[in-house]
């Protein structure tokens, strides 16, 4: 007898159990609202980073302007025999400021795509120990793509925190999870805040907003699977589920 029929567990074609097929939807599930979520924050991400870029071209353009304009000052000065004047250090100034501008650009654009390398690894196998912290700072970043000016983000942390043994991308995407959903219970301008606490050994984090709230009626059904109040191709009902 084999061990599938001893335990009375079922069997697929591929052989697995109904644990592992049940195991293997979830990931399915999972991976789906991941790739959804990146499609929403898509539009928000792309301008996000189109801001910093549109600034470095611009810079790129004035700094070869300057440059230009630099040679010829140094030209006309060696071509006399004397030493560079005085608008040659303006110049360089000019320069100096345009490189610091563009160096704080291109980092800006790097922390988002760090964001999003962090938010990809939604599969890591490994159980790590992280800094909470760093997680709930990197889904705000990505999120304020979103949603930025319209909504205040507020974090109240306890420095007492420990490092958490966790699934990084997992938790990532409940983070994720959890503030777009504040983020679109409020329809014009609000706040969201979000708390971290050590209690005793637990850690516990909270995400509140001013929004309108969840009507009483629908509470029981917000951890339900493909449950929604949102329109039609607006939201997957899979939200609060991983979550």
């Amino acid at each position: 007898m084999s061990d599938s029929a001893a335990t009375g567990a079922s069997v697929n074609p591929l052989g697995e159990t109904t644990e592992e097929q049940l195991e293997t939807s979830h990931r399915k599930l999972a991976e789906a609202h991941k790739m959804a979520s990146l499609g929403r924050l898509a539009a928000g991400i792309v301008h996000e980073i189109n801001t910093p870029i549109g600034s470095i071209l611009s810079n790129n353009e004035t700094i070869r302007r300057s440059f230009a304009s630099l040679r010829k000052l140094l030209s006309a000065a060696a071509e006399q025999n004397q030493p560079p004047p005085p608008r040659t250090l303006a110049v360089l100034e000019t320069l100096a400021s345009l490189t610091d501008i563009d160096k704080i650009a291109c980092e800006r654009i790097m922390g988002i795509v760090r964001g999003l390398k962090t938010f990809a690894r939604v599969n890591e196998s490994d159980i790590q120990k992280v800094n909470i912290h760093e997680i709930l700072i990197n889904t705000v970043k990505l999120t304020n793509c979103v949603f930025r000016r319209r909504i205040n983000v507020a974090m109240e942390f306890d420095e007492n925190l420990p490092q958490v043994e966790c699934y990084p991308g997992l938790l990532n995407q409940v983070f994720l999870n959890l503030v777009v959903n504040a983020s679109q219970a409020i329809e014009n301008e609000g706040n969201i805040t979000i708390t971290t606490k050590l209690e005793g050994e637990s850690v516990q984090i909270s995400v509140a907003d001013n929004g309108t709230g969840i009507p009483p009626e629908v509470r029981p059904r917000i951890f339900a699977a493909g449950f929604t109040t949102k329109p039609i191709g607006e939201g997957t009902g899979l939200g609060l589920t991983i979550s």
